[in-house]
């Protein structure tokens, strides 16, 4: 039930509304509270049983969200709320951080599980570090283009860097592995070193030239998802310009580096106390499932009957 508009749109008519008492008669508002002109909420709503305030906003062009996110958390420290007071994400902003940490938990894995293929591709535990320690280096790179073309850092610019991680990581395999069969040959690690990226050189070049060149549709594209094209292209296609030289030079200079500890005597001391555990549980293991010796059977003499003999 609500009373007519003409009996609650003024403060004095709000005031002779009456209310029941405990003993059953009524009395008018006015006598029992005061009505004061105040502001409050439209509406109430509430989350988990407790009262909350939704704030939204909307980003102006140009305006990178993890900004606005920022500013927003630094006004809620200046506030100095109680501890009955808390604030969350909710939305597309609550998703992006989710976003943030599934992506590092995905760079966590692909390191690791291309660091045991390597390991089991070049049989070494040493030479997977020098193609994987690269990657790192491309990350200020990918950065630069990404601030260079006007883009923002979201979650299509890191799906990007995973993709220029893929690519540089081929151009480390590419000399690392000629590098590797060089040496088998003979040759001395000055010279595979020097030979091997000579050799590799062209193919590389051939094939960021035409990763470079894929990614320029991205780059140019207009209309609905271009903002996403553009995110991923700036970060893969100047990532990748910009690291091609350092990596270059860095993988074959890491290369040398690594390959002086593998041979240090500190090194094989540590990879032998490693070593020593496995070994011993395969030797074990050996041991228990080997098949057992054949049993040699002397052979008896031939029965002669006594009484044959006689005759």
């Amino acid at each position: 039930m609500r009373a007519a508009a003409d009996f609650r749109s003024r403060p004095e008519d709000i005031a002779q509304i009456t209310v029941p008492t405990a003993t059953g008669t009524s009395v008018r508002l006015s006598d029992v509270a005061q009505i004061v002109p105040m502001t409050g909420p439209a509406s109430i709503q509430h989350l988990g049983r407790q009262r909350q305030a939704t704030i939204f906003i909307s980003t102006t062009p140009g305006a990178s969200e993890q900004t606005i996110i920022d500013g927003l958390a630094r006004i809620q420290a200046d506030m100095n709320m109680g501890g009955e007071y808390r604030g969350s994400l909710g939305g597309r902003s609550r998703e992006m951080g989710r976003a943030m940490q599934s992506f590092l938990l995905a760079v966590f894995l692909s390191f690791t599980f291309m660091y045991l293929v390597l390991a089991a591709q070049f049989e070494s535990w040493i030479h997977p570090i020098t193609i994987l320690a690269s990657l790192p280096l491309t990350l200020p790179f990918a950065i630069f283009s990404v601030l260079a073309l006007g883009q923002s850092l979201n979650i299509y610019t890191m799906l990007g860097v995973l993709v220029l991680f893929g690519v540089v990581k081929k151009n480390s395999i590419l000399q690392i592995d000629h590098i590797r069969g060089l040496r088998r040959k003979g040759l001395s690690r000055a010279d595979a070193v020097m030979l091997g990226n000579r050799d590799r050189l062209r193919p590389i070049l051939m094939t960021t030239i035409a990763f470079v060149a894929g990614m320029l549709p991205l780059l140019v594209s207009s209309g609905a998802g271009a903002g996403t094209n553009r995110a991923m292209g700036s970060v893969i296609a100047g990532g990748q310009t910009l690291s091609l030289l350092l990596t270059l030079v860095a993988t074959p200079v890491i290369f040398s580096w690594l390959d002086d500890i593998s041979h240090s005597r500190v090194v094989k001391a540590v990879g032998a106390i490693t070593l020593w555990p496995f070994q011993m549980i395969d030797r074990l293991v050996s041991k228990d499932h080997a098949a057992p010796a054949p049993h040699a059977h002397a052979a008896e003499p031939p029965h002669v009957d006594a009484a044959a003999e006689e005759e």
